[in-house]
């Protein structure tokens, strides 16, 4: 790109230009003002990829210079890059699943039930190590069935974290229950034992004990269970483990999603491994693993005719899924070991960058990372996340905000929510200042560096 001494962008400069001088006459020598006199094609600075991409098919050219609003180069938009987006988390297949599918087919157990779904559950029961699993059609349902399977109904309270996706708050609304919200703490950006510390007093005060606590671990890290555990177990109130994100990491030996009373797993397309669409309750206590499954099949009784006592639910797994879910399954400490090192790549990469740090791991365990979270330090970093998000989405690249806390969502106005510290929100800290990067267990070094080039850029021009 050829600028002026005010930085100004005078026209680009391609090898095809230096090529047409040199038969002219020119000599390696020459000053470019030879060169004829050609308005640039540029694009403005918050144009996006769409645009970008057009403006090029317009022109029949390959790349685009990017300037602010005084015509000075900011960037270049190149079409190789443009037309291949690098998503936050895509499906990642291994080589096992088609076999379990094709059987399922084979043998025509293409309705939901099945041997796919039986040893599906017995593998992944195995596998972390709990006694019982039921295979569900989400993970979402599979919070309501635990919460269910604990007695949660209209009236009662529920604590639950706040940092988390809507699915683990929404099933408490579903059993006509209400939330109150746990905050984070930065160690592990899980449920603060101190703030859920301060609920269970102030549940004492009311003499309102709540029905349930469901501790969420975020982003592939478990929570400190060990201390919300003895502080539940003193108030005789259940755990639900919400490792929605977290299937492969570890706490203190022991596999995540298997310390609460009940733990639940999801299965979703963008989760560390998937079956499209999916999810597992499990637990040690085989009555109310029994139980899920029945609730989850309609509540059908035992009987020659249809017959039944109690509402229930059409929450099994397909047979064909659970399938998928055998062999995805079978690469899952690939998967997180992947993952774990798209998070190193990053954090090496980007290290000598003013202002970039990173959601810590926690010394008891093991997080699988199943999402690269960054965080830009305010006043220090030259971007905030909206910013950084954006000028990595013109680049087709997905970042994505840190979850919104669900205290601040306009769905649970009026829950109750405790704080990390009295006047200082720590989730609330996570959304203003953390960035979800790219993590998918199939990306390859030369998209990650690709990210890294666009990040360093995004930090670098503001």
């Amino acid at each position: 790109m050829l600028v002026d001494g005010g930085g100004c962008l005078k026209r680009t400069v391609t090898d095809g230009d230096l090529r047409r001088l040199l038969l002219a006459g020119a000599a390696l020598d020459d000053p470019l003002s030879r060169l004829p006199a050609c308005e640039p094609k540029t694009i403005g600075p918050d144009a996006g990829a769409e645009q970008a991409l057009a403006l090029m098919d317009r022109h029949r050219v390959d790349h685009i210079p990017q300037v602010d609003d005084a015509g000075c180069p900011i960037g270049l938009l190149l079409r190789r890059n443009l037309c291949s987006p690098i998503l936050l988390s895509t499906p990642h297949l291994g080589q096992g699943e088609r076999g379990f599918v094709d059987d399922a087919f084979r043998t025509n157990w293409i309705a939901p039930l099945g041997p796919n779904v039986d040893a599906f559950e017995a593998e992944l029961a195995e596998h972390v190590g709990v006694g019982h699993a039921a295979a569900l059609s989400s993970g979402t349902a599979a919070i309501h069935l635990a919460l269910d399977l604990l007695g949660v109904g209209p009236g009662d309270e529920v604590f639950c974290s706040s940092l988390t996706f809507v699915a683990t708050a929404n099933p408490v609304l579903y059993l006509g229950a209400r939330p109150i919200f746990i905050d984070s703490e930065p160690d592990t950006w899980n449920m603060s034992v101190n703030a859920l510390e301060r609920a269970f007093e102030d549940a004492l005060r009311r003499g309102r004990m709540p029905k349930a606590v469901v501790v969420v671990n975020l982003y592939g890290q478990s929570a400190d269970m060990e201390p919300i555990l003895a502080l539940c177990n003193r108030h005789d109130v259940p755990v639900v483990e919400d490792a929605a994100e977290s299937l492969g990491a570890t706490y203190r030996g022991r596999a995540s999603g298997t310390l609460g009373r009940i733990g639940i797993y999801s299965f979703n397309g963008n989760k560390i491994i998937t079956t499209s669409g999916g999810g597992m309750l499990v637990s040690d206590d085989g009555e109310l693993v029994a139980r899920a499954r029945f609730l989850s099949t309609q509540g059908r009784e035992p009987a020659p005719w249809y017959l039944h006592r109690h509402m229930a639910y059409n929450y099994r797994m397909s047979n064909i899924l659970a399938g998928v879910g055998r062999g995805q399954l079978q690469v899952l400490e690939e998967r997180v070991t992947a993952r774990r090192r798209i998070f190193e790549r990053y954090r090496t990469l980007l290290s000598d960058i003013p202002g970039l740090g990173w959601m810590p791991e926690a010394n008891f365990g093991r997080s699988t990372r199943w999402l690269s979270v960054c965080v830009l330090e305010p006043g220090v970093s030259p971007v905030r996340p909206t910013g950084f998000i954006a000028a990595l989405a013109r680049q087709n690249i997905e970042a994505r905000h840190v979850w919104n806390p669900m205290h601040r969502q306009p769905l649970f106005e009026g829950c109750q929510y405790f704080p990390y510290e009295e006047g200082r929100s720590f989730s609330d800290e996570a959304l203003e200042n953390g960035v979800c990067l790219p993590s998918g267990s199939n990306l390859e070094e030369a998209q990650i560096e690709r990210v890294c080039a666009v990040i360093r850029d995004a930090l670098s021009h503001r």
